[in-house]
């Protein structure tokens, strides 16, 4: 089922594929003329509590395969010498929620998104829309262009950007695993994790606060917007410690 796209919001949905920068002869398929064309992107941008029956999460379902698979092209040919364990972890940060909201707010995808007032209204909701309409929007110039070069090209720079982030971290931001590793490799206990709600504001950033123990001893503090986040930092912020100083049992 598909929605006839009023001229306004064609119009609209042009400028954004501009601002994509896209090859020439790839944007040269979404105008006014070629309106049909429009219809997949339009799709992408609509969240289920705007339209319960045309939405984003059928173009969800199909971005994500499309980006794992120029993932991994992409990872092949950078970095060819990169072992095959080396290479699923670096996938894994490349196709994260985390990167697609990241990517989702440098091309403004927000301003373009379809929602209904129960989305409006929840901002904790803000960071998982933008990241599955980016994902949406990357099935959807796949159904409308039918060519994985023209998607592949265009997320380059953000990859090449993403992957110096992860490689230049000696932990490859996986603070948690790194952390639990150290441990082990004393003959110490698996490090034990105490969050707490401190605000119930879903945005912010200090909504949880966690303190990360070894025997009983905390090593590390951390926030964030979810307890995940805050664990995470706790974590990262444990390891520096203990670059700096010898842990004492």
């Amino acid at each position: 089922m598909k929605i006839d796209i009023p001229v306004k919001r064609a119009e609209k949905i042009i400028n954004f594929i501009k601002s994509l920068n896209l090859d020439r002869k790839y944007q040269e398929k979404f105008t006014i003329q070629k309106i049909k064309n429009l219809s997949y992107i339009n799709e992408s941008l609509i969240h289920s509590s705007a339209n319960s029956s045309v939405n984003y999460e059928n173009l969800e379902f199909l971005g994500d395969a499309v980006l794992r698979l120029i993932a991994s092209d992409f990872i092949k040919s950078k970095y060819p010498f990169m072992q095959v364990g080396e290479r699923s972890e670096l996938r894994s940060h490349l196709v994260s929620d985390q990167w697609l909201e990241q990517v989702g707010k440098k091309i403004n995808i927000k301003s373009v998104l379809i929602l209904g007032q129960k989305a409006l209204n929840d901002s904790s909701a803000s960071s998982t829309i933008q990241a599955e309409a980016t994902e949406a929007l990357i099935g959807a110039l796949y159904e409308t262009l039918n060519d994985l070069d023209s998607i592949k090209n265009w997320l380059i720079p953000f990859w090449e950007e993403k992957s110096e982030e992860i490689l230049a971290d000696p932990h490859r931001k996986n603070y948690k695993s790194a952390l639990q590793e150290w441990s082990q490799s004393k003959g110490l206990s698996v490090p034990v994790y105490k969050t707490a709600e401190k605000d119930t504001k879903h945005a912010n950033p200090k909504r949880f606060f966690c303190s990360v123990y070894i025997k009983n001893r905390s090593i590390g503090e951390g926030w964030g917007k979810s307890m995940k986040e805050a664990e995470k930092d706790a974590a990262n912020n444990a390891l520096k410690f203990l670059e700096n100083f010898e842990f004492v049992s």
